[in-house]
């Protein structure tokens, strides 16, 4: 019997489908004969009976052809216990109460459905925040909402990097210089738009050289690309203009891999990306939805998705 995989994600429409690692997945899961359904967040309920569920599109006849990548069906409400063997959580961050209202809801089908990646774990483990369990593979890193705080850290690390605490891509992340110009109003603008304190770390020159993005599958590296800042820029996410180029991992990301892998695996994070600056500083552990699985194929010749569908079916069939 075929896998019913709904994938909970932002609008079809306006995916970019050479570079989109859900439409990746989905792909791969066609390929693979499975029973595909996409819906929006907003549609999930939970009723009287404690049924979850989401109005659904069947999705068909998936394909790299730009306007006519994707075919819906007549949509319909299903059960997301009862009718689907696995959810893939992947609609973009920002990570917000929404999000993590989402979070609760799916953990109500843990015991029918898979969730991909898991739930709790998600909304326990924000990028920017899990991280923080592995200080010693970090930059020097403060969480604040103070730019007296801020201030006094310049005097020892010089400029700064400044970043919301959950954001994505690359959105948002200034750099202030060692002599602090700005840097209140910087503050103002950043303690007015979130609520939630703010990450600041040293900037580091070997920026350049490159941000990592390794791909980890159920707790084992699968790939990794290197990304280049564009030019005139520091932030090397490809979706602000970052270049990729093929890579390979340094010791000491074979090191930050091996300490974390078990964990993520313990945990149910069957599809994490980590963020590694000069091959050597650990800057974020992706878990919400994940990206870079595309360029890692083009440049490594390797097949992630399928890598990653291999981990769901042994979970479903109950291997660890």
């Amino acid at each position: 019997m075929a896998i019913k995989m709904a994938v909970q994600m932002d609008p079809m429409d306006g995916i970019n489908i050479n570079g989109d690692s859900s439409f990746a997945l989905m792909l791969s899961a066609q390929a693979r004969g499975y029973d595909i359904w996409h819906y929006d967040v907003g549609t999930l309920t939970l009723d009287a009976n404690d049924r979850l569920t989401a109005w659904a599109h069947p999705v068909h006849d998936l394909q790299r052809v730009e306007g006519a990548h994707y075919r819906f069906g007549a949509p319909k409400k299903i059960d997301l216990g009862a009718d689907i063997d696995v959810v893939l959580m992947r609609q973009d961050p920002p990570f917000h109460v929404g999000y993590i209202t989402a979070t609760h809801l799916l953990e109500r089908i843990e015991h029918e459905t898979l969730v991909v990646n898991n739930p709790a774990s998600v909304r326990n483990a924000p990028e920017k925040v899990m991280v923080l369990d592995y200080r010693q593979f970090m930059p020097p890193t403060i969480i604040t909402r103070s730019a007296d705080e801020v201030r006094d850290f310049q005097k020892i690390h010089g400029a700064v990097v400044v970043k919301p605490l959950h954001g994505n891509g690359g959105k948002a992340i200034f750099r202030i210089d060692a002599d602090g110009s700005n840097l209140g109003a910087l503050f103002e603008v950043f303690n007015n738009t979130w609520p939630e304190p703010h990450m600041v770390q040293p900037f580091l020159p070997d920026v350049a050289l490159g941000d990592k993005r390794i791909v980890m599958i159920d707790g084992e590296v699968t790939g990794a690309i290197n990304r280049r800042p564009g030019e005139g820029e520091f932030r090397s996410n490809l979706a602000v203009g970052g270049s990729a180029e093929s890579t390979e991992l340094t010791a000491r990301e074979r090191e930050i891999c091996a300490a974390m892998g078990p964990r993520l695996k313990e945990l149910g994070l069957i599809f994490v990306g980590i963020d590694v600056i000069g091959g050597q500083w650990l800057t974020e552990i992706n878990v919400t939805s994940p990206t870079g699985i595309v360029a890692i194929d083009r440049f490594n010749k390797t097949d992630t998705p399928s890598l990653i569908l291999d981990a769901i079916e042994r979970r479903l069939s109950g291997q660890k």
